[in-house]
């Protein structure tokens, strides 16, 4: 079992260890919210068995836990019996371990028990890619769909009306045209601010997973829809106290995730035989047909950001396939 600061809530606890999790993981938004939540879940699973609506303060009014791998692996099973996914159980084991690890580090835990626990086994699916005739078929669609926030405001001049509207397909152009150019992450392309932008080299400054820092390059394509949505729609697009950030939404601010995965979605959607892909799956896709058009793994692996080529590894499995059925189709001994 391990032991805990005397005095300090199990939400006090909590709280510190999200504090710790920006400035010294470098972890982005999203993953801090994770890991708070099953931290959380973590700690009601020890604290409250009996914790409901109307005893809400739980946390607050009981000590900070002892936590041994027997509590942790009790944990995910029960979670397991409710039916959760293996990614799911993969992701809390993980908040587990950077817990009890930071218990220990910071002298509330006399050993770390995180150690000792293992993540459950998970399949790797292949990923949804697009071919590259539909790539291009898509990147053409990009900005035909007549989005939600299109439209204009009530009351908003016609002309006016036209020219966001003008813009915003534009933006949405160049959005796609990037995302499949770069493989970049949804989160990396909506974080990038002007200064970010090499177009004479044609090279565009990343940052991902945890602050690390990639350049990556990007083609004639991307380059032209980039030109033209910085000099034609980015000025109608911003407003007084606009951020520097390449893409903006139709209210002036930083475009949002959100409607960049609907923007690639509904682009997805007007083409005949695609399957269903978001931003993620354009990064698959440019990730597949590097490959298939030559490149090496470990290029491809510093294009995406990918901290080990284990990650960069699934790739080859898509064009493998594709290379096993041109081989029976081809060779006269298949």
């Amino acid at each position: 079992m391990t032991g805990t600061s005397a005095g300090e809530s199990a939400g006090e606890t909590l709280r510190l260890f999200v504090r710790h999790l920006g400035p010294e993981r470098g972890l982005s938004q999203h993953t801090i919210r994770a890991y708070r939540g099953d931290v959380e879940a973590l700690l009601r699973f020890v604290v409250g068995p009996g914790d409901t609506p109307e005893t809400p303060g739980v946390l607050e009014s009981s000590p900070t836990p002892t936590l041994d791998l027997a509590t942790l692996r009790a944990w995910l099973a029960s979670m397991a019996a409710d039916g959760a996914a293996r990614s799911t159980l993969g992701r809390r084991a993980a908040a587990a371990r950077t817990f009890t690890a930071w218990l220990h580090r910071t002298g509330r835990a006399t050993e770390d028990p995180g150690l000792r626990l293992r993540s459950p086994k998970r399949g790797r699916p292949l990923p949804a890619v697009l071919r590259a005739d539909q790539a291009g078929a898509l990147l053409a669609a990009a900005g035909t769909a007549r989005s939600a926030e299109k439209r204009p405001e009530p009351g908003e001049i016609d002309d006016n009306a036209a020219k966001l509207s003008a813009a915003v397909t534009l933006r949405d152009r160049a959005m796609l045209e990037l995302l499949y150019a770069t493989g970049v992450r949804v989160g990396e392309l909506c974080g990038l601010n002007v200064t970010d932008v090499d177009d004479e080299r044609r090279l565009v400054r990343v940052f991902g997973k945890g602050g690390k820092e990639r350049v990556v390059p990007y083609g004639l394509p991307a380059r032209n829809a980039l030109d033209v949505y910085f000099a034609q729609a980015r000025p109608v697009l911003a407003r007084t106290g606009s951020p520097p950030a390449v893409f903006l939404g139709a209210r002036g601010g930083r475009i949002d995730q959100r409607r960049v995965r609907q923007v690639v979605y509904d682009a997805a959607e007007a083409v005949d035989g695609a399957p269903a892909v978001g931003p993620h799956g354009l990064r698959h896709s440019a990730a597949t047909h590097l490959l298939d058009g030559g490149a090496d793994l470990r290029s491809v692996q510093e294009l995406l950001g990918h901290a080990t080529l284990s990650t960069t590894q699934v790739y080859t499995h898509v064009s493998v396939d594709r290379l096993r059925a041109s081989y029976r189709q081809a060779h006269p001994r298949a």
